[in-house]
């Protein structure tokens, strides 16, 4: 189904999406061309405006409700001269946009073209949704730009206008951009001449063509009004409007006891704004006022209006509000939701929570404070010694009542030393493949660390069904008893969408978590929430243990964002939390603000000091040069404050042409080091080795055998057991 053939629902309050000849009516004057795309078949695009501007189908295309193009060499030849002599102009679109489109490309480009260089075009382009104008080539352009990328998969309503020096960007009835500086007149392009006038085909020549589909597309003489854009977008804008409604998700509502969190933008654009039955108690913020302890509960409709261009959506929403609750409901919840992860197995530090959500205390009491302490720190037996048992009793309490828990927890004796004799390298294939965002494992030809045989026939030993469906960065780490190991994973699925920038804006808060005592019997996984709410998404998470604070200091990427609908721009900051069960984390925080991007750091320890490892996302340029490279900081305490001194950057540089994803560990059997840093869109993972971590140096590697295709991972250095084991298991 195209969009143009939509016969609109009736819509709440705005309206009515009209049937398509209703919505796609021009205006008095009509457009200088219309092109409809209701052809069956032949070369020939007829120009419905009645001005004779019919366009000529190259490369093959398909006619199938519209034009289909093939992103390889199909696109529609318009007639030149297009813009002579205008000094207004309005350009309307409805594209869609297949989701493996590929490299720069152009919706349409109205202009000339010379080698790869452009001399003089207006065009529109879905990388980063922007609309150019220029008489010369790139240098010149002058953009209404959103900075996101157009949604592929699905059809929109694209318009440019451009009128007395302000050009404003539409998109699906709504405006997104505007530029009230531009000093270009379509008119001015060639100085009236065009030649390269065209749909699906960029006036680039290294550009790709459009892979997608176009179901109307016009040019007018002036710039139409947002009402005129908005009736023609209607037909498509109704639809993402219920879309964006019937998305809308607040959770369980029957028993709201917190602020609720109300989306103002939804997922196609739309605008959505709140009233409420009561605002005393639920404010148009979702904002919770309870009633006191001895008043009923509160029954609240909430009405969501979804606004995109000139169509509206309503839905109601019903929250039960509960009262403030008694000291007796307070505690019996707070201790409801008191647990301890593996407490039939315990092997290190534990979370005991000294505070409930509903403002309860809670202390605690150990019979063997000398094995478990009353702040969940461990001590096991020496190997070969006593398996303890140890009662741990809970008091939960809040005014004057309180309830009693008790666990019994049970405490193996440590393992018996054993030397490292090979390695386990874990990592990712990609997003090119429908399983390479999943776990796949490689294990090293004895203990050489640059030479790796493929796990499980190259296919993943682990997957996620749950969150997004997919997992990238898996990293590895060993408890510091060296019994239990955690895999840490990226909640993220790109294969199929290609959508970096709702990944970026809107992407997953969680990161994905397994457990195992052994490397190849693993917990199922688990999603935790570890981002804060104004967070676009968590990427490439790590952990080390910190001797110091008994806890893993977590560490992540995150974009941050004031505004609720993630619209504005954005760089990366790397975040920070600590955990002592991959269960209950603290509250992130930021770890590294460089008022520019950094990701993917990592870390290793040496003799007291630690080595963090980060990429440098900025652009690699003239005034950046270690943009895409590798920088190395020291410190000697992993506490959130703790002050690291620059080391070294660039670090790779001149070796690979990029790189990210950095992954360290040290030799089992001489003092040195080895990084790989991911070549990204090229070799893939390139080692490094360095003798001396203090030096800031690495030297590349010149012989090594890896895996095919392994992206930002883990090489974790194993005991002879281990290695066993998961040889003979995989």
């Amino acid at each position: 189904m195209t969009s143009k053939r939509f016969i609109g629902a009736l819509v709440a309050i705005a309206a009515v999406a009209l049937p398509a000849s209703a919505a796609v009516a021009a205006p008095a004057d009509g457009p200088l061309l219309w092109y409809q795309f209701d052809e069956a078949s032949g070369t020939v695009v007829t120009d419905a405006s009645g001005n004779g501007r019919d366009g000529t189908l190259v490369g093959g295309g398909t006619w199938n409700d519209g034009l289909e193009l093939d992103g390889v060499d199909d696109y529609v030849d318009m007639p030149d001269n297009l813009l002579t002599g205008l000094d207004a102009i309005t350009v309307t679109a409805e594209v869609y946009i297949e989701p493996d489109q590929s490299g720069a490309y152009f919706i349409y480009g109205l202009g000339n073209s010379s080698g790869s260089w452009g001399n003089g075009y207006l065009f529109t382009t879905g990388n980063g949704y922007r609309t150019s104008i220029s008489t010369c080539h790139w240098t010149c352009e002058q953009n209404a730009s959103t900075g996101s990328n157009l949604a592929r998969g699905t059809w929109n309503h694209l318009a440019y206008t451009l009128e007395g020096g302000t050009a404003v960007l539409y998109l699906n009835g709504q405006e997104v951009a505007r530029n009230e500086s531009v000093t270009i007149r379509p008119g001015d392009i060639g100085s009236g001449t065009t030649v390269a006038n065209y749909l699906g085909r960029s006036l680039y020549s290294g550009d790709r063509y459009l892979h997608g589909k176009f179901a109307d597309f016009r040019i007018y003489d002036g710039a139409l009004t947002g009402a005129e854009i908005g009736a023609q977008a209607a037909h498509i804008s109704a639809e993402k409007a219920a879309e964006d409604a019937a998305a809308i998700d607040l959770g369980d509502t029957s028993a709201v006891t917190a602020d609720l969190d109300l989306p103002t933008r939804g997922a196609n654009g739309s605008q959505i704004t709140w009233a409420s039955s009561d605002p005393e108690v639920i404010g148009t913020d979702g904002t919770v006022a309870r009633p006191a302890m001895d008043a009923d509960d509160a029954t609240v409709t909430l009405t969501a209006t979804a606004i995109l261009g000139t169509v509206q959506e309503q839905r109601d929403f019903t929250a039960n509000v509960i009262a403030e609750y008694d000291d007796q409901e307070a505690v019996a919840l707070d201790a409801a939701a008191v647990s301890i992860p593996n407490v039939s197995d315990v092997r290190s530090a534990i979370n005991l929570p000294t505070s409930g959500d509903n403002g309860s205390t809670i202390t605690w009491k150990s019979d063997n404070p000398a094995v478990i302490s009353a702040d969940g720190l461990v001590n096991r037996d020496e190997p070969g010694g006593q398996t303890y048992t140890v009662k741990l009793k809970a008091t939960v309490e809040r005014g004057g009542e309180k309830t009693k828990l008790s666990y019994t927890a049970t405490v193996p004796p440590l393992p018996a030393p054993a030397d490292y004799t090979g390695y386990f390298f874990t990592y990712f294939t990609g997003e090119g493949t429908a399983t390479g965002e999943q776990v796949y494992g490689a294990l090293s030809d004895g203990n050489d660390p640059l030479s790796f045989t493929e796990l499980n026939n190259a296919a993943p030993i682990l997957t996620s069904d749950q969150g997004e469906q997919g997992v990238r960065d898996p990293f590895l780490i060993r408890s510091p008893e060296g019994d239990r190991f955690f895999l840490i994973a990226t909640d993220l699925k790109i294969n199929g969408n290609g959508d970096w920038n709702r990944a970026q804006r809107h992407g997953s808060l969680s990161i994905m978590v397994w457990e195992s005592d052994d490397l190849v019997n693993w917990s199922e996984g688990r999603l935790v929430e570890v981002s804060p709410e104004n967070a676009g998404a968590t990427w490439a998470p790590e952990a080390y243990w910190d001797p110091e604070q008994q806890a893993y200091v977590v560490y992540w990427a995150s974009p941050l964002f004031t505004t609720d609908d993630h619209s504005e721009g954005f760089y990366h900051r790397m975040m920070y939390a600590t955990t002592r069960d991959f269960v209950h984390f603290s509250e992130a925080q930021v770890w590294v603000d460089q008022g520019y991007s950094t990701i993917d750091s990592t870390m290793i320890e040496d003799d007291g000091t630690f080595y963090r490892f980060t990429k440098d996302e900025r652009g690699n340029s003239p005034s950046t040069p270690c943009g895409k490279f590798i920088l190395a900081e020291t410190a000697t305490s992993l506490a959130a404050d703790a002050e690291w001194q620059f080391l070294a950057d660039c670090i790779g540089s001149g070796a690979i042409n990029a790189g990210e994803g950095p992954l360290v560990f040290k030799s089992n059997t001489e003092d040195k080091w080895y990084l790989f840093i991911d070549e990204f869109g090229g070799r893939g993972y390139v080692p490094f080795e360095t003798t001396d971590l203090a030096s800031g140096e690495w030297t590349p590697v010149a012989d090594y055998d890896l895996p095919s295709s392994p992206r930002h991972g883990t090489v974790l250095p194993i005991t002879a057991a281990e290695y066993e084991l998961l040889q003979a298991t995989w």
